[in-house]
């Protein structure tokens, strides 16, 4: 029988604890990863008890007051503070999803929060990205045209098929579902991913694009699609309630009906 275990430099040891100030009533524990690859030490979980009567209601603020307050080394990413970005993806209480619009109410007990799974970690809950990024460049996330532009007026689209559209747009590449997808865990160099995979499938449907056919052809892949189990990981975990295996679904029905054409 096969025995996994993880190589002794990435296991992880007792890390420090920050207790609440005397006299605070209101307290929520937060256990946070951290790890300085500067330092030659294993990886570490601190624990940081916060005030919640001087916190704002969401994850992200507790980590800003940690940062702010109790510990300035603590890294990670933030920009938008509105679900926009995609800047604060991270995993909390053993499911990815975006620190800015996850409330601190939501999480009954100790809230854990970790860097994406499945990732190189850069520094405590900052993942690489430069993969997924490179991956999300290859589909080529613009339109293409074969015809000239209209002289006088944009590219026009109808308002059913501007519709086509919802449930796509909508994607802050945060990289949540890619890093929950199995398939993506073990085949992520050739395996574009949900993400990825959503964002393909918002260029096929759009009917301003007119190079379908290329599209298409660049996804007929063993790996870069079909590698997608159907696990649904991606579209339970997606902060922004979107549904990335009924895009690769509907993706691969395209692919066939192309065929029987």
């Amino acid at each position: 029988m096969a025995e996994f275990t993880l190589p002794k430099n990435s296991v992880l040891t007792e890390g420090k604890t920050f207790k609440a100030p005397a006299g605070t009533t209101n307290i929520r524990r937060f256990e946070v990863y951290r790890w300085d690859p500067d330092s030659g030490e294993n990886p570490r979980v601190d624990n940081y008890e916060l005030d919640m009567d001087s916190c704002g209601p969401m994850v992200l603020d507790a980590i800003l007051k940690i940062k702010n307050e109790i510990d300035s080394t603590l890294t990670f990413r933030r920009s938008c503070r509105e679900g926009v970005c995609g800047s604060c993806a991270m995993t909390v209480n053993g499911k990815n999803t975006l620190a800015c619009t996850k409330a601190i109410d939501y999480y009954p007990d100790t809230i854990k929060i970790f860097p994406l799974p499945h990732m190189s970690v850069i520094k405590d809950l900052v993942p690489d990205m430069t993969h997924f990024y490179a991956q999300y460049a290859s589909i080529k996330p613009w339109i293409e045209t074969q015809t000239p532009a209209p002289a006088d007026t944009e590219r026009l689209q109808s308002k059913d098929d501007r519709e086509k559209l919802d449930g796509l747009y909508e994607c802050v590449m945060c990289a949540c579902c890619s890093t929950s997808c199995p398939s993506y865990w073990w085949n992520s160099e050739r395996y574009l991913g949900p993400a990825v995979l959503l964002q393909a499938y918002r260029w096929l449907v759009d009917s301003r694009d007119e190079n379908t056919g290329a599209r298409l052809d660049e996804l007929e892949d063993p790996f870069k699609l079909y590698r997608c189990h159907t696990i649904m990981n991606c579209t339970d975990t997606c902060p922004k309630g979107l549904n990335p295996a009924k895009a690769i679904a509907e993706t691969k029905k395209l692919l066939v009906q192309r065929k029987l054409g």
